[in-house]
């Protein structure tokens, strides 16, 4: 039978269900009971983590043969999802949460955004409009202003209840550097049109060039494919802490101008995923403000050290962009998917992407009073994330979060220190954060030979880098458990298999 009024499928008796089996197999009363066991579940995988094997020795293609081809014709039994989830899932799981894990960068992982994921995916509104679900929209908006005032950002990028700027949660840095860069692109069209009608937009868009550094994550480099404008690398060197210089980014602007073409979009890391370097937007701002170049930060990593007072001088600069984003589920605990954006103009972004069909239209659109983040974003779905930063936030309070960055920022100098101690070794970049990039001294061969050595023992997990043409091994810190004696293991294993290498080298 149907419930007209909210369509849930209600069976009420026997008679009604038939023979057949029903589709239904677990009412509230089971879920009660299946969802405490999840959570034993969980526990006891987190808190067991270090005893599995941190990456998983499976061949492509093993899953395939552990499961049928079909799904089955009738319902499986809850046990038997479970059972497989060990014999099935676990042995090709890469244990990012492992204490043992130092590749890429930190995803966040924590109880209470966990929990807050829970309860996202129970009320499971689609929260494109503030129609759709008022709660979902709001507690965005407060949510990115805690946060944005938590970082010191500027007020012009604070929402409150009267700001031009403001903030949203995307899904990845990726989705922000493209919106940004689409939001540049709109808006440098538009300008151009004002002042001359006549101009076919091919022509506008044909000469738009972006600029990046050449240490930026290849997400800006792919964004600039999406968007069907040109993205140029500007070089960067050791002897600058491969960061961005003003006067190079000077000179390539005047370049491409006295070429014909058409400055638009700059993005400026802080916090470069092969060694975590930072460009000097202090520097890059005026010039971009000057040349009225859309500048974007993409702090993916790096953003979440600036709710500490000492790290927060990384940031100065932020008064220049039209644009900045960071991961919260990188590095301050909330679970993943939830990337932190803010804009000095939402006007930008509405511009860019508002289409407004008669079926997503309501009473309050054109109040002032309220935000359609369908507008601020590519796709028009979005789930309830902000729930994850409330729970985590109110939770672990300012002071728990900058000591948690704090923790993993003084393991990585504890790992630099032993790095130091051991002659055979060199340190590859300043280590500013929760990232150490080193080597052994000599080849690149001798490096990558080390690093396929330590992948292959799958007792630890690192991924390499290069910086000026060197073959480097980034250790990142990771983990929400990882201790000192953690990254004291990890160490005697490098510099054992280190040992064994320098030892098969031709004398």
């Amino acid at each position: 039978m149907h419930d007209g009024r909210f369509g849930f499928c209600v069976l009420t008796s026997a008679t009604e269900i038939g023979s057949t089996k029903s589709p239904c197999t677990m009412d509230a009363t089971e879920f009660r009971r299946r969802g405490k066991e999840m959570v034993d579940l969980i526990a006891d995988y987190l808190e067991n983590i270090e005893q599995r094997t941190v990456y998983p020795d499976v061949e492509p293609g093993y899953l395939r043969s552990l499961i049928p081809e079909e799904a089955p014709e009738e319902p499986d039994t809850y046990e038997d999802v479970v059972k497989d989830i060990e014999r099935v899932i676990m042995p090709g799981v890469t244990h990012w949460h492992s204490p043992y894990f130092y590749a890429y960068f930190p995803t966040a992982n924590s109880f209470p955004a966990m929990l807050a994921d829970m309860l996202s995916g129970a009320i499971g509104c689609i929260g494109f409009s503030w129609a759709a679900s008022p709660a979902c929209t709001e507690l965005e908006t407060v949510m990115m202003d805690w946060l944005g005032k938590m970082l010191k950002l500027p007020e012009d990028f604070i929402a409150g209840t009267h700001g031009q700027g403001g903030g949203v949660i995307q899904g990845t840095a990726s989705e922000a550097t493209l919106v940004a860069l689409l939001a540049a692109r709109c808006r440098v069209v538009r300008m151009i049109l004002a002042s001359d009608p006549q101009y076919p937009e091919t022509g506008i868009t044909s000469k738009l060039v972006a600029y990046s550094s050449d240490q930026a994550h290849c997400s800006v480099e792919r964004a600039g494919m999406i968007a069907g404008v040109r993205m140029k690398k500007i070089p960067t060197e050791q002897s600058d802490k491969y960061a961005v210089q003003g006067e190079t980014l000077r000179r390539m602007i005047q370049e491409d101008k006295a070429a014909g073409l058409n400055p638009f979009y700059f993005c400026a890391t802080l916090g470069t995923t092969p060694s975590c370097a930072f460009d000097h937007i202090t520097e890059l701002g005026p010039i971009c403000n000057a040349e009225k170049i859309w500048m974007h930060i993409d702090a993916a990593y790096a953003g979440s050290s600036f709710i500490c007072p000492e790290f927060r001088p990384l940031l100065n600069g932020i008064e220049f962009a039209d644009s900045f984003n960071f991961n919260t589920h990188k590095w301050l605990l909330v679970n993943f998917d939830c990337s932190t954006m803010w804009v000095k103009k939402r006007s930008d972004l509405i511009g860019a992407f508002k289409m407004d069909p008669l079926y997503l239209k309501h009473g309050h659109q054109e109040s002032g009073l309220i935000t359609d983040y369908r507008h601020w974003q590519i796709p028009l779905g979005r789930r309830f994330r902000s729930l994850k930063m409330w729970f985590v936030f109110r939770m672990y309070g300012l002071k728990g979060l900058q000591d948690y960055i704090r923790k993993h920022v003084e393991l990585a100098k504890e790992f630099e220190s032993l790095v130091r101690a051991d002659q055979r070794f060199e340190i590859s970049a300043d280590v500013v954060l929760g990232l150490v990039c080193f080597r052994l001294k000599g080849s690149n061969e001798v490096n990558e030979t080390l690093l396929k050595r330590i992948n292959n023992g799958r007792k630890i997990h690192l991924v390499p880098c290069l910086l000026s043409g060197q073959f480097v091994l980034r250790f990142a810190l990771c983990s929400r458990t990882t201790e000192s004696r953690h990254i004291r293991e990890a160490w005697q294993l490098i510099t054992q298999l280190a040992e064994e290498v320098m030892q098969e080298l031709p004398h």
